[in-house]
């Protein structure tokens, strides 16, 4: 498994889910992940996903502008760090953000978010 095709699938797939379904973001965390948003820590999937589905827009659309990945570890964890732009409905300016994913593979050969550190950039 290649991790550059796996970073860049599972960006892909991550940001696909939350412009279009963001309520199936759920299935990529578990009990155990960690989500710090803007400062705010909060675990558990069932947490993240309340989180993340009660933010106040409903829709919205990520512009990538880089990935970067590393090995994590034992056990062929790996972080995926990236930076980008996200424009709300209805703002003319999109705003910046980074984000800081630790992916852990599952037994079924998948990976699953341990733990997801998300920042607006301001400057």
């Amino acid at each position: 498994m290649d991790p550059n095709q796996v970073a860049k699938a599972f960006v892909d797939h991550y940001y696909s889910l939350f412009d279009t379904n963001r309520p199936a973001l759920a299935g990529l965390y578990q009990d155990g992940s960690m989500l710090t948003f803007e400062g705010e820590k909060i675990q558990g999937a069932a947490s993240i996903s309340a989180k993340l589905n009660g933010l106040p827009f409903q829709q919205c659309q990520h512009q990538i502008s880089t990935v970067d990945f590393q090995p994590s570890g034992a056990g062929s964890g790996m972080l995926v760090f990236v930076s980008g732009s996200l424009k709300l409905q209805g703002e003319d300016h999109p705003l910046k953000f980074s984000q800081l994913f630790h992916l852990i593979p599952t037994p079924q050969g998948s990976f699953y978010v341990f733990n997801d550190i998300f920042r607006l950039n301001y400057g």
